[in-house]
Order: C-alpha cells, then structure tokens, then sequence
C-alpha cells in the first residue's frame, strides 16, 4: 500500500459539483487511492457512495479505501479500510476482512506506529502535519520532523495528513513519507485536475531523488 497522492472525499469542499465528476478529475490528475470519508453520511448514504467510488476506482485500477466503516468496506467490495485508534482493533478488522485486504490506521506519534505496525496495518496514515480544518477534534500537529523520528522506528508505509499544501509536499517526502494524504488541496480546489496532478508530480519528483524507507520501488 505505498500510495503517493491519497486523496479523501469531504462533500463539504464540492462547491456544488457532483462527488463522481471531482473524484475522476483527482484520480486523472494522479491520485493513486481513494479514501471515502463522510462523518455527517448516514449508514445508507454512505454505501451508495461507496458503491459509485468502487465502481470508478475499478475502472481507472486504483485502490479504494473505507474510513473507518468495516462493515461498508465489505458491503461495497473496497480494497480495504482506514481505522482510527478508537476504532476496531486492527486484529478483529483483519479476521473481518480476510488477509487480501488493505488495513491502515490513523497514528499521531511514535508509540502508536510503531504499534499499528505489530499489530500487522499495510500503511499508517501520520500526522496532522499542520494544523487542519478539516477534522474539528484533531491530535496536536507533529510537524514534518514528527513524520522523520517516525520513520526511523517503522518500516511499512506512512501517508502523512494534515493540512499539506503544494509547497509542504517536498520537505514531508524527504523526511520518510511515501505519500500524502489530502482533502481541501484537491476535493476543494478550482481546477481538481491541475491540482492534484501539481501535487503528484511534486511527489514523484522528490522521490526520484532517492526512495523512502520502507518502499520497494
């Protein structure tokens, strides 16, 4: 799971555009996983989009991920899900699951990566980065120097998150990301196309440079 441009929906940043026309611009311009993430959905609201999200990142053969919903994850046939540490345990998530699928989780300092990683998650999400507002109850920002002392205690994937910006994007890469995960920079921007492909080719570039910990490519 070593995603390099992690874009997660927020219907609040549509402007009025359809969720389907937006997120096929983000998955043209690179986005390489897609996360739905609705916290104001109700349980039916949510698999509908779930089931539209599944059916184009089918299409375009990118990942699609559930937050948090287990239950939708299987109902829609996703890639896998995204927990948070109040969430299911990772261990019940994967006997849920099966061993195919994808399980990251939500971690805000060392201790709890280095925990999700015994505990067998494909990929942490890292952060906040920066300060954010796009999750009202978020952890205190770690700064991109949280995402470096991480890095040097975990092997599998980190997707930093937290209101990262286009010129956020190098430094965060270079401190041990594999990618970054965004909703404003890209579900809310003018041109989502231009925006997300800026923001992939700023990571692909970086790691060109020389390849994060923890990758195999």
């Amino acid at each position: 799971m070593d995603s390099r441009l992690y874009v997660i929906t927020g219907s609040a940043f549509l402007k009025g555009r359809r969720l389907e026309d937006v997120i096929r611009q983000a998955i043209g311009g690179g986005a390489d996983c897609i996360q739905l993430r609705e916290k104001e959905a109700t349980s039916r609201e949510l698999l509908e989009m779930a089931v539209l999200l599944r059916r184009i990142t089918r299409e375009t053969d990118i990942r699609f991920i559930v937050n948090d919903r287990v239950d939708i994850a299987l109902a829609a046939d996703a890639d896998g899900v995204h927990l948070g540490q109040d969430d299911l345990p990772i261990a019940v998530a994967r006997k849920l699951l099966g061993p195919e699928k994808i399980i990251g989780i939500s971690t805000h300092s060392v201790q709890e990566a280095i925990a999700a990683e015994q505990a067998g998650a494909d990929y942490i999400g890292l952060g906040p980065i920066h300060p954010t507002q796009t999750k009202l109850d978020a952890e205190p920002v770690i700064g991109v120097e949280g995402v470096r002392e991480v890095r040097r205690h975990v092997s599998i994937p980190i997707v930093a998150i937290g209101g990262i910006k286009q010129p956020d994007v190098a430094e965060i890469i270079r401190a041990g990301a594999n990618g970054v995960a965004v909703i404003s920079a890209i579900i809310g921007a003018n041109d989502v196309y231009a925006a997300a492909a800026a923001m992939r080719a700023e990571v692909d570039r970086i790691r060109e440079e020389g390849k994060p910990h923890g990758t195999d490519d």
